[in-house]
């Protein structure tokens, strides 16, 4: 009895549907990792978000070019 090709089809026969198989449960447990960690994590420890640089609101004419800091 022969195992039926249903995901890949290369020159190693089952082997690449073990592969493929493999590949995917891997990048499914990281991204189930990534996604419990993330869950936990509290809003104090995410990423600090850059405040935003809000354009002058008066009549003067910006400078051409601003000085990055």
């Amino acid at each position: 009895m022969t195992f039926p090709v249903f995901l890949a089809h290369g020159a190693l026969g089952v082997f690449d549907e073990l592969i493929f198989v493999g590949v995917a449960l891997a990048f499914i447990a990281m991204m189930g990792i990534s996604w419990l960690r993330s869950r936990n994590e509290s809003d104090d420890e995410a990423e600090p978000v850059a405040p935003i640089a809000m354009p002058p609101t008066d009549d003067i004419e910006p400078p051409e070019r601003f000085k990055l800091e």
